[in-house]
């Protein structure tokens, strides 16, 4: 497990320093040059200005129906990536027993570990770096949109709502539902699976520990970048709740009758 996060880990940072983050503070226009800028941000860029045209120049309007229409099309590595997790969560407690059957450390044992664990994967069906891929090819659209949003100009000089879509939410509630609509939805992936010891404190730390990160940075950030981290939430606690609806439930009753005890 802890080799598969290093790897994601790492996959996300190459990603995140191909993608050009370097450039974040360079004003995205046609002529604007390089792989990334020409084929990912430009017209990324392009699209969020004709559907303000089409909104009647509302850019806010606009970066919301981007972010749900983006969200509808990787909606299926999403499902896949989710079918991924449930499969390799559901193979646990058999990985568990092969852990207890090889916990010697010397090298023909974990040989003989990693053997079995192989085997074990062939016969349920399941790819331990399924879940990866697909969390691979959204991130450049995740990212490239990003940049479409913070490098657009046209962006910077309109409003919606209360804010100003170029500078950070002056009453602050858009950082906080973001922040909350974060931990709801990481509440809500996490609902079905079960983790214990090192790995259940990392994960109880990363729930209450990315929401206050998106705060902290949703307060800084234009207001356009939180329009869209909140959007992008209440898309995702929806796709959730339909595609781990069973998990849902069953976490639910599962706390009811613990309270009931």
């Amino acid at each position: 497990m802890k080799k598969r996060i290093f790897l994601l880990i790492g996959l996300v940072f190459v990603i995140a320093l191909l993608s050009g983050c370097t450039e974040i503070n360079q004003p995205i226009t046609s002529e604007s040059e390089g792989f990334w800028n020409e084929y990912i941000v430009y017209p990324l860029s392009l699209f969020i200005i004709k559907v303000a045209e089409f909104a009647g120049g509302s850019y806010g309007l606009s970066i919301i129906i981007v972010t749900i229409i983006i969200r509808l099309v990787i909606l299926p590595l999403m499902i896949k990536q989710t079918r991924s997790s449930k499969a390799m969560q559901a193979i646990q407690p058999e990985m568990q027993k092969l852990r207890e059957k090889y916990s010697s450390k010397d090298q023909k044992t974990q040989q003989k570990l990693q053997q079995e664990t192989m085997a074990l994967f062939q016969k349920h069906g399941v790819n331990p770096l399924a879940g990866c891929f697909p969390l691979v090819i959204q991130m450049p659209i995740l990212i490239g949109f990003y940049h479409a949003i913070t490098r657009t100009r046209e962006i910077a000089n309109h409003n919606f709502l209360w804010f100003d879509l170029g500078s950070p939410d002056p009453i602050y509630l858009l950082p906080l539902i973001a922040g909350v609509t974060t931990f709801i939805q990481q509440k809500m992936m996490m609902a079905g699976t079960q983790h214990t010891g090192q790995m259940a404190a990392q994960m109880k730390m990363m729930l209450y520990l990315m929401p206050i990160m998106i705060v902290i940075f949703a307060i800084n950030f234009p207001a356009a970048l939180s329009l869209y981290w909140v959007v992008g939430n209440i898309f995702m606690i929806v796709q959730t709740y339909f595609i781990k609806g069973p998990d849902l439930k069953a976490a639910a009753a599962g706390n009811a009758g613990g309270a009931k005890k």
